[in-house]
């Protein structure tokens, strides 16, 4: 798909010094968000305010309950995106309230009550894939039919590994916290399958690092197939 089908998609996420998301399997991420120096959740709502939507897993939604808006800083709240192929989002959680438009994406797998309970929430339900949602679909209906052009995602494992195997990041801003936390099963940046050799890593260009706060943050260009190690 070429760049001008599909919005600009930045990942943004906090991750411990062993590229942690969370304490442990199963625990919020706000848990690890909450040790985050204030000029870096200003930050945080900065970009969101400077992004037409924003993308996060159900899984996300299941665990977090966020509301993905903007409140600390001045700025619209942008479109909310939740990827779900079976539309199974608890239909109290946030991003069902009616203070920000949110689409919720599915597969033809999800039940028919399930869209139209979704749909009685106020919010647009849109299907895109067969058995789960077509990533590269979806991206290309939220340009041509939402007009999104800067998309930002604050997923999990799950929905990171998704987007990056379907080349589909162009760029990847991490908040890194001073802790490390361990555990085998303790989830990180990026999930998925293993890769079976280095010609299969994901290669990045770094491209400005800076504190913000007491907190590094770094940022990243994510080079593809033999693109070259060069920055704009």
């Amino acid at each position: 798909m070429s760049e001008c089908s599909r919005p600009h998609v930045l990942m943004m996420s906090e991750i411990t010094a062993d590229g942690k998301l969370t304490l442990k399997k199963g625990a919020s991420s706000k848990i690890l968000m909450k040790y985050m120096a204030h000029e870096t959740e200003i930050l945080l709502h900065k970009t969101r305010a400077e992004y037409d939507a924003i993308m996060v897993g159900p899984n996300t939604i299941r665990i977090d309950n966020s509301f993905l808006t903007v409140r600390l800083v001045e700025g619209e709240s942008p479109l909310r995106v939740i990827p779900s192929s079976r539309g199974d989002i608890p239909l109290d959680a946030n991003v069902l309230g009616g203070d920000a438009p949110t689409v919720i994406a599915v597969s033809e797998a999800a039940s028919a009550d399930q869209i139209a309970a979704l749909r009685e929430k106020g919010v647009d339900v849109v299907v895109a894939g067969k058995n789960q949602v077509d990533l590269t679909r979806l991206l290309q209906v939220l340009r041509e039919e939402y007009g999104v052009r800067r998309l930002m995602i604050e997923g999990g494992p799950t929905l990171n590994w998704a987007m990056l195997r379907q080349c589909l990041v162009d760029e990847i801003r991490l908040i890194h916290l001073p802790f490390i936390v361990g555990g085998a099963d303790t989830p990180s940046l990026v999930g998925g399958m293993h890769i079976e050799s280095e010609e299969e890593m994901i290669r990045l260009t770094l491209k400005q690092h800076y504190l913000c706060g007491s907190n590094l943050v770094t940022e990243w260009r994510v080079r593809y197939g033999d693109e070259p190690d060069t920055d704009d």
